[in-house]
């Protein structure tokens, strides 16, 4: 071993490892010699240490030490009975602290393809696992806030009501419309042309009206509030987040989910049947165009086909549906508002997220109805 660092000695009471000389930045390249030449191998740990030699020591140094003695020999180093300074055993015990987490992520970078797959999946299901539990809070939270307010009228706060339902509701007429026009269009042109093979374009009234009453006027419509609205709530109070509007009202004594939140939600609550329905005449008469135009069906001939063979309950499922949507849509797009954390990176990121939320839900609850609808005969 270089005598001037490290020496071995053969005494009456056993083998001792003397540590001498400066372990310091100015000794760097004779230290890096030394832990290049014993980088494969480390020292035995049954000699004793003998630190009475050490002279100065820094974090290169210890970093070093801690390296060429191993563990077993470092924490004898630490104990209470070591002959080493005070001072000299907390940076040799900060230092080593630093070398095992440092060792620790460089050995979760070594995990093989499959762990890091299977670990990202089941990193991934305890987030929604998370989310979920969230969201439901959220939601709880929000009811419950909703009903206490029905007994204090004096707290309802109608121009903020009035101010969403005009914002969320009124300036969404006409891209609602318009969509579930053409997609009405779309179904009447695939209605015709499939069932024509089979001498039954009649039916193609049928499938406008069934296909629009009971899922597509609802779904098309829930979807374009989830992308335009509930993005929109996110923004706003994720920006009133970042701007510290929302300290400011607790604060104040003010609870933000009574100014902020309900006034929202009772505005897409009211919003989105009508804009349902709105949707399903729009839809209806995207189909009555096609059938006149294609088939020869006039428009009063496609309205008495509907009214004689198309029941009321249809339309009422498909409306029934509004309140559910429009709840979960306004909710999701708030909680992703009040998550976010104090950047424009943040605000962004939790935008995307209330829209990706709020359209796998009320696709899966959509599909939900649908089967229990279905199973109930209606």
């Amino acid at each position: 071993m270089q005598a001037e660092f490290l020496v071995t000695e053969q005494r009456a009471d056993g083998n001792y490892l003397c540590v001498q000389g400066d372990w310091t930045l100015d000794n760097f390249a004779a230290l890096e010699k030394l832990s290049s030449r014993y980088k494969k191998q480390q020292l035995p740990e049954k000699n004793s240490l003998d630190t009475s030699r050490l002279g100065m020591l820094d974090t290169v140094g210890a970093s070093t030490l801690i390296q060429l003695l191993g563990q077993e020999n470092t924490r004898q180093l630490l104990q209470a009975g070591s002959m080493l300074p005070a001072e000299k055993k907390a940076l040799i015990q900060t230092v080593a602290q630093a070398l095992e987490l440092t060792s620790t992520s460089a050995q979760k970078k070594k995990t093989g393809v499959m762990s890091r797959f299977f670990g990202q999946i089941g990193c991934s299901i305890i987030a929604v696992w998370q989310q979920l539990i969230s969201l439901l809070g959220f939601a709880g939270l929000t009811l419950e806030a909703l009903f206490r307010l029905l007994w204090h009228p004096r707290q309802w706060r109608f121009t903020s009501v009035v101010a969403q339902v005009h914002t969320s509701g009124l300036n969404a007429v006409p891209i609602v419309m318009l969509l579930t026009f053409m997609v009405g269009a779309v179904i009447a042109f695939l209605g015709a042309t499939v069932l024509a093979e089979f001498g039954a374009s009649i039916y193609t009234v049928h499938l406008v009206a069934f296909s629009n009453l009971r899922e597509f006027a609802i779904l098309l419509t829930s979807i374009l509030m989830a992308g335009r609205t509930a993005s929109a709530f996110t923004a706003q109070l994720g920006s009133m987040k970042v701007n510290e509007e929302i300290d400011a009202l607790r604060a104040s004594g003010l609870n933000p989910v009574n100014l902020l939140v309900i006034p929202r939600v009772l505005a897409l609550l009211v919003s989105l049947p009508i804009l349902t329905f709105l949707g399903m005449v729009s839809g209806i008469l995207g189909g009555m165009a096609v059938c006149t135009l294609s088939l020869g069906i006039s428009p009063v001939m496609f309205m008495d086909i509907i009214s004689e063979n198309v029941a009321v309950r249809h339309f009422w499922i498909g409306i029934a549906k509004a309140p559910v949507f429009a709840f979960v849509i306004a909710v999701v797009g708030c909680h992703e508002g009040f998550k976010v954390d104090g950047s424009a990176q943040s605000v962004g990121e939790h935008t995307t997220s209330s829209v990706v939320q709020g359209i796998f839900l009320v696709i899966l609850l959509d599909a939900l109805a649908a089967l229990f609808f279905m199973e109930m005969g209606w």
